[in-house]
Order: C-alpha cells, then structure tokens, then sequence
C-alpha cells in the first residue's frame, strides 16, 4: 500500500517547510539564553498558540477520538479542569517564575529544601517527557503503518530524526514559531476531519444516537472515587495541569521567552481559551465515527478482522474500546480523499512535532543548568553551554524514540500517558507546592513528607500487585491527587508539631 503521489508531496513539503523554520532561526543561535528562552522576544498571543499546540499533541489526535468512540466523554472532563488551572497559574506561578529570573524550573528547590528535591523533580521531569514523546511517536507510527503499511519502528526512527534535526537547528524560537504554525494546522485538520465525517451523517443523528447510547455522558457524578467518575478525572486534570503550568520545564522555560510577565499569563488563559473547545472537537469526532460505522459496519469489518487477528480472539468478541485508537487512522485511509489526507497526515505530523520540540528542549535546558552545571561544571563558558545543549537535545530526541519503539503495541494511547504522567507528576507538584503554600517546613520535614506522597503514589500506580488487603480503593488517576496533597499536608503538620 502507498499513498497517493499528491498526499506525499504535501506531506514532504510540509516537512521541508518545518526544517526550513529551524535553519532560518539557526543564524540566531550564537548563545545558551537565545537557544534556551530566544531571549524574551516572543510575543503573548504567539505564545499562547504554542501552549495550545503542546496540549493538542497526538495523544489528543487520537486518543480523544478514540476514547469517545469506545466508550463516552468522561476524558473530556480534563479539558474543563483546564481554567481552573490557569487561573491558578497566572496568579501565583506566572509572577513568581518570572520574578525569581531562574531559567530551570527546579533551582528554587535546591535552594528551599537542599539538591534532593531538586534532583528528585529534574528525575520525574525527565521521565514525564520520555514518557509523551514515546506515546506521541507511537501515535504517529500506528497512524502511518495504517495509511503506508510501513514498519512501525522505521517510522518512528524516521520521523524522530527529523524532528531532532530541525530542533537542534533552530532552539526555542523555531520550536515556538513552528507551533504557531502547527496549531492552525491542526485546528484546521480536526475541523476538516468532522466536517467530512458529518458530510456522511449529519449531526441531528450524532447527537440523536449519541444521546441515546449515553456517548455523552461525562462519568458517574457520585462521590466515588475507586472509579474514573465526573470528579476523579476533574481532580486528576486540575492537579495534572497544575503541574504543567507550576513544574513543568516545558512550560516555565517558555514563560521566559516572553516580553513581560503579562503577556506570559496571557499566553496561559489564550491556551485555555483555544485547548478547551478544540477538545470539545476531537470528541465529538470519536462519536461522529461511532455513528458513521454503527451506519455502514460493513466498512470497518476490514478494521474489526485486523485487531480480533493481532489478540487471537473472535470478531464477534471485539469491545469497540479494543480498537478505538484505530478507528481515525482506518477512517482517513479509507474514506477521506486524496488531496485532503495530506493535508490531515501534516496536521497529525504537526500534533506530533510540536510537542516532542519543545520536549527536548526543554529537556536539554535541564540537563545543562540542573545537570552539567550543577555537578560538572558551574562556570562553564558560554560556547560550551551551547553545545551542550545541542547535544543534549539530539539525546533526548533519541531516547525519546526508544521509549516509543518501546510502546508498540499498547492498547490505548490516552489510558498509557494519564498513568504514567500520574506516576511522576505526584511527587514533584507536591514538593513544590509545600515549599511555596508551607513557609515553615524544614528539609528533614520536606523529605519524611516526600517519601510518604511516593509510598502512596507507588500503592495506588501499583495497587494489582500488592496482597488483597493492602490495596488502596481508588483509581489510578488518584495518584497524582493523592501524592501531592500527602506530601503537601504531611509537611504542613510536620512543621506544626515541630514549631520553635
């Protein structure tokens, strides 16, 4: 199987086009603060669209598709936590990163509760970007295998090359710039991709069916939390995106790029504002799909024969939920025309590459202010830190592709990223929200409170393995919940009992 000549040259020129970005900005990269942050030059709306596109990775490409037409919204339910989140952010993060002039978002740790805590928060970040870029690039190659029938590895090694290429080439400005790009051509893709969906069923009888086969609901609204209800998914994504927009290198470091701390709020509330309805998008194409096929099953028995094949079960066996994340790539194979495919194939691609960009950017700025100059060198000179830099980012770009190699396979893509970013978002967000919320807790106190939050948060990640009795009762989204108010309330009463 191959693609149409069409859809590859628009698929290639698009390529070139992003690669194109990195070596423009490269004549600009003569230091470690203009590869790391361009300098505070980017604007706050530019800035905003390159949040947005690091939230609508392909995890959402595919996996909010995917979990809508499997089961219902309920995972929509993190997208409305989002301005909670953000107002949180633009209040107290914003001002305080901005004023404490520290590019790494993990200095003040050291500083407030001694190099643990700032090892243990760079270790978690670290694992949190291996962890999206792996899922992210195994969303590309389950796509891509659907459409080419392309060895899934070749792709990602591909793909990842390219994506390394052209960050090392250009730094955060090209980063930033092309996801400006990337944001308005994925926007475009998901509306393109539900208006050819609609063309075919019309929404009355989405929303009819939808209705009527409880595909909207949002999840139980009772206080239950052993189940992945109306209120663990809305803590999980308050406490999640507290994480991103309080700890997350990947965003402080671009907080720095902007001009003045008011255009960096306004970057957080215009990634809010343009994430949250875009979301809506990509779910309401999981249910469209879910009609369309419940309409023409004969088109998707090719699917259907495929996965009851790849787990040695019979078809009529098959969940839609086993074969949820496949249904938007079987859908533009075979029923979007040529022409269009490339255009959604770059806007997939898009998905992809913003998100892992800035990963590894972010990640090489770790690893030479939290790393390399924390250990090795702190004075290092200035062309040296550059390189570091660029050669930190090509490691993490390939590390990146092996945690991706790694996931092939994996039944959902969404189900995967929310426990593992849960795994590692836990203990970070606590410690730094004890720090800054409980002034008095001391270092002793901040490590027996840390090793308390990562018991818990490894008691409910692991909770099947551990004996009958010693299970926690709560689902796996509760881990980050739990681990950072633990570790938070733990120093806060330490430091009470222990008061001079």
């Amino acid at each position: 199987m191959s693609l149409p000549i069409l859809d590859l040259l628009i698929i290639i020129a698009y390529l070139i086009a992003m690669v194109s970005i990195g070596f423009y900005f490269s004549r600009k990269n003569k230091s470690s603060e203009q590869f790391t942050t361009a300098s505070g030059s980017i604007p706050g709306w530019a800035l905003g669209l390159s949040f947005y596109a690091t939230f609508l990775s392909a995890i959402t490409f595919l996996g909010d598709p995917g979990k809508s037409f499997g089961s219902n919204w309920n995972p929509f339910v993190f997208s409305l936590s989002i301005p909670f989140a953000a107002f949180v952010a633009t209040r107290y993060f914003v001002p305080f990163y901005r004023n404490s002039g520290e590019i790494s978002a993990y200095t003040h740790l050291e500083k407030r509760f001694g190099s643990w805590a700032r090892t243990y928060a760079m270790l978690c970040f670290i694992m949190t970007q291996l962890a999206r870029m792996g899922t992210i690039f195994y969303g590309i190659a389950l796509t891509l295998n659907a459409l080419t029938g392309l060895d899934m590895r070749l792709i990602i090694i591909v793909s990842g090359f390219c994506i390394i290429f052209y960050t090392v080439l250009g730094g955060m400005e090209a980063v930033i710039w092309t996801e400006v790009i990337q944001a308005v051509i994925k926007t475009m893709g998901a509306l393109l991709i539900l208006g050819i969906i609609l063309s075919q069923v019309g929404i009355s009888q989405v929303i009819e069916t939808g209705v009527a086969e409880h595909k909207f609901d949002l999840g139980d609204f009772s206080l239950d939390f052993s189940t992945s209800s109306f209120w663990v998914v809305l803590l999980y994504g308050f406490f999640i995106n507290l994480t991103n927009f309080g700890i997350d290198q990947n965003y402080i470091q671009r907080y720095h790029t902007a001009k003045n701390t008011q255009d960096a709020a306004k970057s957080v509330w215009l990634c809010a504002m343009y994430f949250l309805p875009v979301s809506f998008l990509f779910f309401l194409i999981g249910t469209a799909l879910y009609v369309f096929y419940g309409q023409n099953p004969a088109l998707i028995f090719e699917l259907k024969q495929q996965v009851a094949a790849e787990k040695g079960i019979a078809i009529e066996a098959l969940k839609a939920a086993d074969y949820g994340d496949k249904v938007l790539p079987f859908f533009m194979k075979t029923q979007i025309p040529t022409g269009f495919l490339g255009l959604l194939m770059a806007a997939l691609l898009s998905a992809a590459m913003s998100t892992m960009s800035s990963g590894m950017n972010s990640s090489a700025t770790v690893f030479l202010n939290d790393i390399y100059m924390r250990y090795v060198d702190k004075d290092v000179a200035p062309k040296k830190q550059l390189r570091i830099l660029l050669v930190a980012t090509a490691v993490m770009g390939i590390m990146g592709i092996t945690f991706g190699i790694s996931m092939i396979g994996v039944k959902s893509l969404l189900d995967v990223w929310w426990k593992l970013s849960g795994i590692f978002a836990g203990g970070m967000l606590g410690i730094f929200l004890m720090g800054y919320l409980a002034q008095h807790v001391v270092n002793w106190q901040a490590k027996i409170a840390a090793t308390i939050g990562v018991i818990i948060i490894a008691m409910i990640s692991f909770k099947d393995n551990l004996p009958e009795g010693y299970r926690l009762p709560l689902d796996s989204k509760m881990t980050v919940v739990l681990g950072t108010l633990s570790i938070v309330g733990t120093g806060f009463v330490l430091s009470k009992i222990f008061k001079k």
